[in-house]
């Protein structure tokens, strides 16, 4: 077997499993907030402390300062407010719907990047793709119109976040290779826990429930943080080490695998489990982004042999 064959097929296997494994994030962040009454902004905040808190010795051990020296200090520092407030928005969603709903909702995100890069970076997207992108955002309304009904606006809060990870993925394009993964999710963190920490200071103080501050009111809380912050560190370090030995049209569909995951926990911890008009407007919108992936792997392969 050829080398480049296999480090393909590492890549696929290791990003398959960070997608069945970072679902669970979430699920902590709905235990938390059911269970142990913490909000989701706390759960948010512990979420890009305790990452750095197990990622940062690590990465001090084996690289030492040159981890933060970054050459895009404050893009990336943007990036990880960015990614706070995207994270932040889907715990507060999966506080109040199932988590199967969430991420269905969240999957338009792939649409909203196709549609910044052809608007900002040029990219060409022809009508197939255009087409996709709007009965993608289709399938999204029928799963959102009867959790609208249940939840109102917070029913929208995937969409909100959808945007905001899609902007954030935008700058990682546009930052380009000016700066290591290592560096730039390092710097991501920090700029997450800093928002995160201002985020709560704002909320909490405005008595908005979703913003209390409180810390772990049990020793099973305390392992269920630690382990989010744990879970996602390394889990975005297998999504980056799958990116060096794959490519990214290969990769890409596999992000529907967080569906599968996110549909067993709901359904293990939660009792929630998709009805059937809403695993139509999932499979609609998988089938749309699997469709603009797979064009944009053709338009690749067509500029290459040209």
């Amino acid at each position: 077997m050829s080398e480049p064959h296999q480090n393909s097929l590492q890549g696929m296997a290791i990003m398959s499993g960070a997608m069945l494994i970072l679902p669970t994030m979430d699920a902590i962040a709905k235990y938390m907030a059911t269970f142990e009454a913490m909000s989701p902004g706390q759960v948010t905040f512990y979420r890009f402390f305790f990452q750095i808190a197990c990622t940062l010795p690590i990465l001090f051990a084996l690289f030492g300062l040159k981890a933060l020296s970054a050459k895009r200090p404050w893009m990336n520092l943007l990036r990880g407010v960015l990614h706070g407030a995207a994270s932040l928005l889907f715990f507060v969603a999966v506080k109040y719907m199932p988590l199967a709903d969430v991420f269905a909702i969240y999957f338009v995100e792939p649409f909203m990047l196709t549609a910044l890069s052809a608007l900002f970076l040029g990219d060409k997207v022809g009508w197939r793709r255009w087409t996709a992108i709007v009965v993608g955002f289709g399938g999204a309304m029928i799963v959102i119109q009867p959790s609208y009904e249940i939840f109102g606006l917070k029913a929208l809060l995937p969409v909100a976040c959808a945007f905001l990870f899609s902007l954030y993925l935008f700058l990682n394009r546009a930052i380009g290779e000016a700066d290591s993964p290592l560096t730039m999710q390092t710097m991501a963190g920090i700029g997450g826990t800093v928002f995160m920490a201002a985020a709560l200071l704002v909320g909490s103080s405005s008595g908005n429930a979703d913003f209390a501050v409180s810390l772990p009111s049990s020793g099973l809380g305390l392992v269920l943080l630690l382990a989010l912050g744990t879970i996602s560190g390394y889990a975005h370090m297998l999504v980056v080490r799958a990116f060096r030995l794959a490519p990214l049209s290969l990769l890409a569909p596999f992000q529907y695998f967080e569906i599968i995951s996110a549909t067993v926990l709901g359904y293990a911890l939660f009792d929630d489990f998709p009805s059937f008009s809403k695993w139509i407007g999932i499979f609609i919108i998988v089938a749309s982004g699997l469709f603009i992936i797979w064009r944009e792997r053709l338009q690749a392969q067509s500029l290459k042999s040209s």
